[in-house]
């Protein structure tokens, strides 16, 4: 069975709506977190691992997806669900929250 075969409409909508910033956005935000004095890491490899799976995903098409994508949006939805409102209206908060939540796609200050 395929990969597309076990993501709903639901998980891919829901996805796409919470993860609010574009693949341009998210590359930039991810290479600025990982730019250090000392070091910085190679585009590809800039932010944590499951922003740059994020990443991936946004550049696939559904049919593309593997097993592990699909693992990966449900957790991506998990988290940002249970740290925002249901209705995803632009909320100021705690700047490691919201540097949290943008690692992974989600910018709590973009309109929905």
């Amino acid at each position: 069975m395929a990969a597309s075969d076990q993501i709903s409409a639901e998980l891919w909508d829901e996805f796409h709506t919470v993860v609010n910033m574009t693949s341009r956005e998210l590359q930039e935000w991810l290479s600025t977190g990982a730019a250090g004095e000392e070091t910085e890491e190679l585009p590809d490899r800039a932010g944590p691992h499951t922003g740059r799976r994020v990443l991936e995903i946004l550049g696939k098409r559904r049919t593309d997806l593997t097993e592990d994508d699909v693992a990966v949006m449900r957790r991506v939805c998990d988290v940002v669900r249970s740290q925002r409102d249901p209705d995803l209206e632009p909320k100021a908060g705690g700047t490691a929250w919201r540097h949290g939540l943008m690692n992974i796609g989600h910018d709590p200050l973009k309109p929905a």
